[in-house]
């Protein structure tokens, strides 16, 4: 890790010290005298993303109902992507700072995956997503308490925001002076500079037996060995980051874009999309720490999948773009 990105780290987490799991990332120097800077912290971690020209999708879709295809040349002008994932420090910050409550609160409920349930909260759970059996719905689940009111985000500050709809999403990049990215911003700023790869680091998923994303081992839904450290998400710092300094594009949790869902995409060249005028669903990206080949083949830049604008669940989360440099709030 070079020196901008131990100050962007300390900035965000002056008193953590990084794990160095099996992704290999090292402990960042955290000096107890280091404050945020006036500006605060939404400035200095963004990375600012160079304009270009890519392929966007894939002429090979692995998930032909997803609308991965076909592969078309999309043109951007340049800018700012958050370095990580949006984390439950930096939504508690907003939420300290402006009293928001999140649509899972309200609604009293989230879907949460049935493997990081403890045994108490699953007795109480009578019904499931019938097409997806480990999808359950948990009262008192949301982004304070990801797993049901039995669980804390205590000791993973520095890990993803869960249970955050996209409402709350564009809620929390307002108040940041951000925005949501577009999906193709998302795609370019996955690939990291390399054209037509699976992932932002290549097309082999451990080069020399290095894990570059937390995704799932093992066998889907029993069995999650955790050969890369984690069964559930991982610390928004961990791994390798990509071409363009990014950390955890693919694997972790689930995010946003701005897009509205669609499944047929035009061929022709294309400048700054913005996705279709309207829809139901809205467009997420990189999939998650429960992807695996055999159930959910999403941990590549060309994936994608949808939900409602009021979905939430305990593996999807957000990160903010921004047109200009985010200044003083």
């Amino acid at each position: 890790m070079g020196i901008c990105s131990q100050l962007q780290f300390c900035l965000l987490f002056p008193n953590h010290l990084q794990r160095r799991g099996a992704g290999g990332v090292k402990a960042a120097w955290a000096p107890q005298w280091l404050t945020v800077p006036p500006w605060g912290v939404f400035a200095v971690q963004m990375v600012l993303i160079p304009a270009g020209v890519f392929t966007m999708g894939t002429q090979e879709p692995q998930i032909q109902q997803d609308g991965e295809g076909p592969a078309r040349r999309v043109h951007l002008g340049s800018f700012y992507m958050d370095q990580y994932e949006v984390s439950n420090l930096d939504f508690e910050s907003f939420v300290n700072s402006t009293g928001y409550i999140t649509e899972a609160e309200k609604f009293g409920d989230s879907f949460v995956f049935e493997g990081m349930l403890s045994e108490a909260v699953k007795a109480d759970i009578h019904q499931a997503v019938a097409a997806a059996p480990w999808w359950l719905p948990v009262k008192g689940a949301s982004w304070r308490h990801p797993e049901g009111p039995d669980s804390s985000i205590s000791s993973r500050m520095d890990h993803p925001v869960l249970h955050v709809s996209w409402n709350d999403a564009l809620a929390f990049c307002r108040w940041a002076g951000k925005r949501l990215p577009t999906e193709a911003e998302w795609e370019y700023s996955c690939r990291g500079g390399l054209e037509n790869r699976l992932f932002p680091w290549g097309n082999k998923l451990q080069p020399k037996g290095q894990h570059y994303a937390n995704i799932w081992q093992g066998e889907f839904p029993t069995n999650n060995t955790a050969e890369d450290g984690y069964k559930g998400t991982a610390p928004v710092s961990a791994f390798p980051p990509n071409g363009f300094g990014l950390y955890n594009m693919v694997g972790n949790a689930w995010e946003w874009t701005s897009d509205w869902w669609a499944v047929h995409h035009s061929p022709q060249d294309l400048h700054n999309p913005q996705g279709p005028s309207s829809g139901t669903d809205r467009v997420k990206k990189g999939g998650s720490y429960m992807c695996h080949k055999s159930y959910c083949y999403r941990y590549r830049c060309a994936a994608r999948s949808q939900n409602t604008p009021d979905s939430s669940a305990s593996n999807l989360g957000f990160r903010c773009a921004a047109s200009t440099a985010p200044g003083p709030r």
